[in-house]
């Protein structure tokens, strides 16, 4: 692993999402030096399935050897960061160093992702980024070494990287264009720079992603809080870089990457964007023992095939009308060759449909086959037929269960 220096003794580094994850480990990484740390972050109480507050993670540095600013900061609100921004510079003097790594991840297909996450991701990651980056710069122009770093990858135009969740790909996308354009704005003042790692990194995020047996894919958060260490002590000429972990860490010295690696040996996951495709990553991670969450259904509509293209075809045929008469949410727990998790929402609104878990609590789920499932929507299997015969399974008003048979009539007009 990478040695400290003792180089980042007495900066301040604010940091974004610093409670937990990477934003800790690189927290925890400059407390060794004796750096200051502005923990910017929204978790002040426990979270009942997420690890660490804003307090657990000051005492973690103070513990380490740093100093420690615990702020609660939802980087979408200026109000909050203005204050934090300000108590940092009056505890500890002025700001050195900025780590974006606020960041927020929804793997979902347009059709799919609600207006809410959309905002979501371009609030924190795009927004956040570029705002608590225009706070911060009045106060790093007055540093000796000032750098903004933030936790984005290298922009890949490949289509691959947006046809399954454009939105994501925007959002994220969109801290990498703030290197861009501010390391050129501020050249030779202020070094700007992105870090993204080579190999997925355990965190809550690719728990929740990659389901059970991810871990042993992973590297751990260290591997990220090396790689930063690494860019943030470089003088400001090192700007503009779109860096990866394991390519840095290579320069300065590092032949042994195992000690990073959750199960050293096993073979690892390469994260997104690196030219790598979805595909290609959900057979690996199924190869080893995970469920993709992106390919299963579980938080993504990157689904291909016969129950998509379904989807399709009763996206293009809902209407208030089949809402107003239907008044029901279903989800369909899918197993077989096409296997997932969807919905059909004629409840709300103008109704919706598409994969993963509704956007409200199901009044009906139907557990069946996914090619019980396409015979039923394609007029071939009448759901009352299915449930007698031990081929489809409801929980729920079987009342309700029926009503879906006028929406199966207009299914098979347009097949």
């Amino acid at each position: 692993m990478l040695q400290n220096t003792g180089k980042l003794g007495g900066c301040t580094i604010f940091i974004t999402g610093a409670s937990r994850g990477i934003g800790k480990a690189i927290a925890l990484k400059a407390a060794r030096d004796g750096a200051n740390v502005v923990i910017a972050a929204k978790t002040a109480d426990p979270h009942p399935k997420l690890p660490g507050t804003i307090y657990t993670a000051a005492a973690e540095i103070e513990a380490a050897g740093g100093k420690a600013l615990p702020c609660i900061v939802d980087v979408r609100d200026e109000k909050q960061i203005n204050e934090a921004v300000e108590q940092a510079v009056e505890k500890f003097g002025g700001i050195d160093i900025l780590v974006n790594n606020a960041s927020a991840i929804n793997l979902t297909g347009t059709l799919e992702t609600p207006m809410k996450k959309v905002d979501l991701m371009l609030g924190i990651n795009l927004r956040g980024t570029y705002l608590t980056s225009k706070l911060c710069i009045p106060h790093l122009l007055k540093s000796k070494n000032p750098h903004i770093l933030n936790l984005s990858p290298p922009i890949n135009l490949n289509p691959i990287w947006f046809k399954n969740h454009t939105a994501y790909t925007m959002a994220k996308y969109g801290m990498s264009m703030c290197v861009l354009g501010m390391a050129e704005e501020f050249k030779g003042s202020i070094a700007v720079n992105a870090l993204w790692p080579k190999t997925a990194i355990q965190t809550a995020a690719m728990d929740m992603l990659g389901g059970s047996g991810i871990g042993k894919q992973c590297r751990k958060v260290e591997i990220m809080a090396d790689a930063a260490y690494a860019i943030l002590k470089k003088p400001t000429s090192f700007t503009g870089q779109f860096v990866i972990d394991e390519d840095i860490l290579k320069k300065e010295g590092i032949k042994e990457f195992d000690v990073y690696a959750v199960e050293p040996g096993h073979p690892l996951l390469p994260d997104f964007f690196l030219d790598q495709q979805p595909e290609d990553l959900a057979k690996q991670m199924e190869e080893h023992g995970a469920t993709p969450a992106f390919k299963s259904g579980k938080a993504d509509s990157a689904a291909t095939g016969p129950i998509s293209d379904m989807f399709n075809i009763i996206r293009g045929i809902l209407s208030p009308d089949i809402v107003k008469t239907t008044g029901a949410v279903y989800r369909f727990d899918l197993s077989g060759e096409h296997a997932g998790v969807w919905y059909i929402d004629l409840k709300n609104d103008a109704g919706s449909a598409g994969s993963g878990d509704p956007p409200a609590k199901a009044d009906v789920v139907m557990t069946l086959d996914s090619a019980d499932f396409i015979k039923m929507f394609g007029g071939r299997l009448k759901p009352t037929m299915a449930f007698m015969s031990g081929k489809l399974k409801i929980k729920g008003d079987m009342g309700l269960a029926i009503k879906l048979e006028k929406m199966m009539a207009m299914m098979k007009s347009k097949l």
